[in-house]
């Protein structure tokens, strides 16, 4: 599968935690960026003939693309269509929303060019939570959102939410998951949080002003699954729990370690057999696109078989559908049993017919498990 991958850097309101490539909101930028968006796209599709029109799935993600005016949005699928992007005949096109502009006419606007799958950023039912971490959105206008886009027939929804935060109880999260999974949505995430050492979370953290209680995201985490399995939830990914053909089939493909291309300010792509992103920072990403969008000026990151392996194994076992040590043997990469046997007398892991699948506990200790079949790797 290959897919395209729309990034919006801007946000209304950095939240405290955020430690992606994102900038406030400066409604004088947002006309240049789809100008810019435009040109890059269609460099891209000037050497690269036909590429785009083989893909499957379309995601817009940021940042806030629902930040963006009607106009931006509609001159973005303007040009993937006149560069053979048939946006209404691809297996799924997703697009971000935050709750502050979920309105009427932003979700009118992306149904009319083609958007089918809405994902909305909650994090959580807790006022007091959404302040701590410096969330721009009330809790009832988080409800509003959830109301709008789960009325839509012709959508599927997608909503997320997060954990550990700072000052959050296991209780209050397992409210969360369950008033959340009370609407009639497809899908649901749930991440725990990652303090950056940059962020404003982050600096709380490091002055003592703010702690994160990481004793509590094993039964948060557990505790949510439960939860979510119960409702009919299927977990897939990790991260991610889906009513049965309500998997996001975009970062399935990610997972699958599928080709993508991105376009915007510091969006990744794997197109070739190679990873490359663009410059990163808003002012030095238009010098790019205005200078013709040279290859010399994005960053590579060229795979060796050490890499790919290490990617293979770590994007299978945070899926369902597990490693396939016999896939590997084929290839002539043996995984020693002494790597995953012990997790697998632990009840942390199965194998059966020689695929390798993570169970209960196994999935909190996915990064160990994953170090320890990669070293019994030969």
């Amino acid at each position: 599968m290959f897919g395209i991958y729309i990034h919006v850097p801007f946000c209304a309101k950095i939240c405290d935690y955020c430690d992606f490539r994102v900038m406030p909101a400066n409604a004088r930028l947002f006309e240049e960026y789809a100008g810019l968006l435009e040109r890059e796209i269609r460099a891209f599709d000037d050497s690269h003939q036909g590429a785009l029109s083989q893909a499957r799935t379309l995601y817009l993600g940021g940042g806030t693309p629902s930040i963006l005016p009607s106009s931006c949005l509609e001159r973005i699928f303007a040009v993937l269509a006149s560069c053979g992007v048939r946006v209404r005949e691809l297996d799924e096109v997703s697009m971000e929303f935050n709750p502050e502009s979920c309105t009427e006419e932003s979700v009118q606007t992306a149904l009319s060019c083609g958007v089918r799958r809405f994902s909305l950023g909650l994090q959580t039912f807790s006022q007091p939570l959404l302040d701590r971490i410096g969330r721009r959105h009330s809790v009832e206008r988080g409800f509003e959102a959830l109301r709008l886009l789960t009325s839509l027939p012709q959508a599927k929804v997608s909503a997320d939410l997060m954990f550990d935060l700072p000052g959050q109880s296991v209780d209050s999260f397992l409210s969360d998951v369950d008033r959340l999974s009370d609407f009639p949505l497809g899908h649901l995430s749930f991440y725990g949080l990652n303090v950056g050492e940059r962020t404003l979370l982050g600096g709380r953290v490091s002055r003592g002003e703010e702690k994160v209680d990481e004793s509590l995201y094993e039964p948060m985490y557990l505790g949510g699954v439960e939860i979510l399995e119960k409702k009919g939830f299927v977990r897939y990914e990790v991260s991610n729990f889906a009513k049965p053909g309500d998997e996001s089939l975009h970062n399935i493909n990610y997972w699958n370690r599928g080709e993508y291309i991105g376009f915007g300010p510091g969006a990744h792509s794997y197109f070739d057999g190679r990873r490359f992103c663009a410059p990163e920072m808003y002012p030095r990403w238009r010098d790019y696109v205005n200078a013709g969008s040279p290859d010399a000026s994005l960053t590579y990151d060229d795979l060796d078989k050490d890499d790919v392996l290490t990617e293979r194994v770590w994007l299978s076992l945070r899926q369902r559908s597990g490693l396939d040590l016999n896939a590997l043997a084929a290839e002539g990469i043996a995984v020693l049993p002494e790597g995953y046997e012990p997790w697998v007398q632990k009840d942390f892991a199965t194998i059966e017919n020689g695929v390798l699948k993570l169970v209960g506990r196994g999935w909190i200790f996915m990064d160990s498990i994953v170090t320890d079949v990669l070293n019994a790797c030969q």
